[in-house]
């Protein structure tokens, strides 16, 4: 939850706090500093703190200032002495505090934590707006109930570092973006990064959903990929003891994932007693669909189908079907992630999430998947800083990102450093979910000679004990 200062005084002061209860969001909390009555609503939502007092007293303010973490600052007040008063009297307490102020005298102020609303302009505009021959803004575009929305990246979003053409887009879309007050063009290989401002075009009911899902910092997976988590059961490969120790798996994923439905499709069937154990283990659960395919129409044509069906955002293959590469080679083009679950794994015993470190550009963009998983299944995550590639400064880089990303998921990191071999260490693992980098080298033809082989995502790969989450990257 976002904490929100909001400061108000003068003529626009009662209609901006109507309109902030009318948009109110759970995820925001908001402390009120009011002079006049007149601006209190009479309904006062829970998460609305009022205090009244003048805000120009820097004791008085540096009471609400210190009693809580504010992300943001709102200031709306009736004369340039006070506004700049509370600003400085803000700055002397919390130096680097983002500010929004609305300016309708002129202030000349360069600090890159003060945004300055320029009242005025804001009205000149929407008035210039009613002449004929004048690019309307987006506000008053269509049924001017929010079609078009900005939206800000920010840091630690399950959006970040993804890229465009993995990102589900249903009944919305991006269209433009801005990075570094440059606009960018829009293409599916483009990586969206923190502080990226995107507009979207959709319905206002879908758009407000996309803007709370893109605000949030964990708790979303398999968003944005999609809802729903799909499991590609071909029981042609495995016997009835697997079979269980799968079934116990993919419990464990649907109790912990926020996913919204659990999919179960089941090929090449072998006996009746198997299918009925499955269908015992889930009756009576609505949250899970069992879906029959008698008729060996493909793993290629099926998964194609059912993605578009059933809004699926995370595919699950059992160990067994990656012995042939080749043959499934055609689930990279899905751009979707993978779960392999491992020959050891049971549905109980997942305890870390492990990260071997090997190349900086694919392990940044997979690392808020990292947190946000881990957190849905309470697993601490394990970083192994490891060296057949040598330290480099980007690389060093690389765990200061992963260990501000711990602090913004509020989760407990660690990182082992040495000059061991990363996958001889990784074998001495037990109860881990490895996650990595979902590559299109993984499923080529490899040399039987292992020791050839020093890239640790290849070698990781090649390993089925464990369970292993692949995460689509845009490779350079």
């Amino acid at each position: 939850m976002k904490k929100i200062l909001v400061i108000l005084d003068g003529i626009v002061a009662k209609k901006l706090m109507q309109r902030m209860v009318e948009t109110n969001t759970p995820e925001n909390s908001y402390d009120i500093v009011y002079l006049s009555d007149a601006i209190v609503p009479e309904h006062k939502p829970s998460n609305f703190t009022f205090y009244k007092f003048d805000p120009t007293s820097e004791s008085k303010l540096a009471m609400v200032l210190d009693k809580d973490t504010h992300s943001q600052v709102l200031i709306a007040l009736n004369s340039k002495d006070e506004m700049i008063n509370v600003i400085k009297n803000i700055k002397a307490r919390k130096k680097n505090l983002p500010m929004s102020i609305l300016d309708y005298w002129g202030i000349n102020m360069k600090d890159p934590y003060v945004n300055i609303y320029k009242g005025i302009e804001v009205l000149a505009n929407g008035m210039v707006e009613r002449l004929p021959n004048i690019p309307v803004m987006a506000q008053n575009i269509g049924l001017k109930q929010g079609e078009i929305m900005e939206i800000k990246i920010p840091f630690g979003s399950s959006y970040a570092y993804r890229y465009i053409g993995s990102i589900e887009q249903k009944e919305w879309k991006i269209f433009g973006l801005y990075r570094g007050e440059k606009l960018i063009n829009i293409k599916p290989s483009l990586i969206l990064k923190p502080n990226d401002i995107i507009l979207v075009i959709g319905k206002p009911t879908v758009l407000m959903q996309v803007y709370n899902a893109i605000g949030k910092s964990q708790g979303q997976f398999p968003m944005p990929f999609g809802h729903n988590i799909y499991l590609y059961l071909d029981m042609y490969l495995q016997d009835k003891d697997r079979i269980e120790n799968v079934i116990n798996q993919i419990k464990f994923l649907n109790k912990r994932l926020k996913n919204s439905k659990m999919i179960i499709r089941i090929t090449r069937p072998t006996t009746v007693d198997i299918i009925d154990l499955i269908k015992d283990n889930f009756a009576n659960n609505d949250s899970v669909e069992i879906k029959m395919d008698y008729h060996d129409i493909g793993m290629e044509r099926l998964l194609k189908s059912d993605i578009r069906a059933f809004d699926v955002g995370m595919i699950i293959l059992t160990s067994e079907m990656f012995n042939n590469r080749k043959k499934i080679k055609h689930i990279l083009d899905l751009k979707l992630p993978l779960y392999k679950i491992g020959e050891e794994s049971n549905g109980t015993g997942l305890k870390n999430s492990v990260v071997v470190i090997n190349d900086v550009n694919s392990y940044e963009q997979i690392s808020p998947v990292v947190f946000d998983v881990s957190a849905q299944l309470k697993l601490r995550t394990k970083i192994f800083n490891m060296n057949p590639l040598g330290e480099n400064e980007k690389k060093s880089d690389l765990i200061d990102h992963f260990e501000n990303l711990a602090k913004i998921f509020n989760e407990k990191i660690e990182v082992v450093s040495n000059d061991e071999n990363p996958i001889r260490e990784l074998k001495k693992e037990t109860n881990i979910l490895q996650i990595l980098p979902l590559k299109h080298s993984m499923f080529k033809s490899r040399f039987s000679w292992k020791f050839l082989y020093t890239n640790p995502d290849l070698i990781s790969f090649d390993l089925n004990r464990f369970d292993q989450l692949l995460i689509p990257v845009i490779e350079e």
